[in-house]
């Protein structure tokens, strides 16, 4: 099998993350990746993961400690970038123009502008940018978007996705309640817009506010975090195609969270399972309720392909693994698109552009709340509207 020649820029949490997804497409005979060198500034941590790269795939990568190794390394093709949304385009710019090949963790970049200069950077370097965006990925969402596609529930009308309910503990860590690192809601804010994209098509307009629910948040040492970015998005979207999408995402609030992700259409309505949980697809119509193989029967077969077969254990929406393998099960899938589009010359499943209006409608809720009104997805992405990251953008020295 070829394999792109990859060099995995972040060694952390989601470095480790994306380690697992190679090493889950190893297990199923699909890498289509050569990992032949890692990049940290600490060195510590990219030589633990260069030791369980060599032992899991077989050969050690080398290891660099600064992104101008990186990119005069000519074993390294492509780069896999899992930093924090901070470096994004700092680490991406230079080496798109060089024609290294950039798949980088979502959000693509911090700010619309940001996002703008690694798309421009590379078409300069004749380069492919994918947007890593797990959530479409799971065999749920093949199977939701199929129902979709074959009009099951008839011409839509409204989605519904809410995601309500939490604590004032800090959300993975501190700074992620930082609005010039990349806040919470930021960060999920582009997994939703994302999915809304994949399932509907493009985000038109947006009218909604973002919000701090929880002003100071507990670390787990119990550090009092006060929080200076939004934890929270309530917004009301509308896609080109004229569907409604209603989107809330607020974790604040003791006692029951609450999970919703629906569409609604004139035959009838589906409900999703919460991502990477392996839950099924239901399909609501007036003659019958259809989920498993019954629904995969009525769409003529599973649009589950064989990687996601094969990575889940399952060609039907509903599979049975622990939270880390659906994890990896899924970065796999994206890892592997990204791959098989440099090697084939096809444009990846969320390329640059799809990752920029993503993070353009995440946006578009901070400048309808600026301005009192509806906005343009594409007016944030284009920046012809760009008060709400002005600030952002001048603190990265790009304003």
């Amino acid at each position: 099998m070829q394999r792109l020649p990859m060099c995995l820029v972040g060694c952390g949490g989601m470095g480790a993350r994306h380690l697992r997804g190679y090493q889950a497409l190893e297990r199923v005979g699909r890498r289509n990746i050569e990992l032949v060198a890692v990049c940290d500034l600490d060195p510590a941590a990219a030589e633990r993961l260069a030791t369980e790269a060599a032992e899991t795939l077989g050969v050690r990568p080398k290891v660099h400690s600064g992104i101008a190794a990186v990119i005069d390394d000519l074993d390294v093709a492509a780069l896999d970038i899992v930093t924090d949304p901070v470096t994004h385009h700092s680490l991406a710019v230079p080496a798109l123009q060089a024609g290294k090949h950039v798949i980088s963790e979502k959000p693509l970049a911090l700010t619309p502008r940001t996002s703008r200069a690694m798309i421009a950077a590379a078409d300069k370097g004749k380069a492919t940018l994918a947007t890593a965006e797990n959530y479409r990925r799971g065999n749920g969402s093949r199977v939701a978007r199929a129902v979709l596609d074959a009009g099951l529930i008839g011409p839509l009308h409204l989605m519904v996705d809410s995601h309500l309910g939490g604590s004032d503990r800090v959300i993975i860590t501190p700074w992620r309640h930082d609005r010039l690192r990349g806040s919470i809601a930021l960060d999920m804010g582009v997994h939703l817009t994302d999915m809304v994209q994949y399932l509907l098509g493009d985000i038109e307009s947006v009218h909604g506010r973002g919000l701090i629910a929880e002003p100071v948040r507990r670390a787990p040492d119990g550090t009092a975090v006060t929080a200076t970015g939004e934890d929270s998005l309530l917004a009301q979207l509308v896609t080109s195609s004229g569907v409604t999408v209603q989107l809330g995402y607020l974790p604040s609030g003791p006692g029951q969270s609450y999970f919703q992700r629906t569409v609604h259409g004139r035959l009838g309505s589906m409900r999703l399972p919460a991502d990477r949980s392996g839950g099924p697809v239901v399909v609501y119509r007036a003659d019958c309720t259809l989920q498993g193989e019954e629904l995969l029967a009525e769409l003529g077969g599973s649009p589950v392909d064989r990687l996601g077969a094969d990575l889940f254990g399952s060609s039907s929406a509903e599979y049975q693994l622990e939270f880390a393998e659906s994890d990896a099960a899924h970065l796999a899938i994206e890892l592997h698109d990204f791959a098989d589009a440099v090697l084939t010359g096809r444009s990846p499943d969320v390329d640059g552009v799809s990752g920029l209006n993503a993070l353009a409608a995440v946006y578009a809720v901070y400048e309808s709340q600026l301005l009192g009104r509806a906005v343009r997805v594409a007016d944030v992405a284009s920046g012809a509207l760009h008060a709400s990251s002005a600030d952002i953008d001048e603190a990265l020295g790009v304003a």
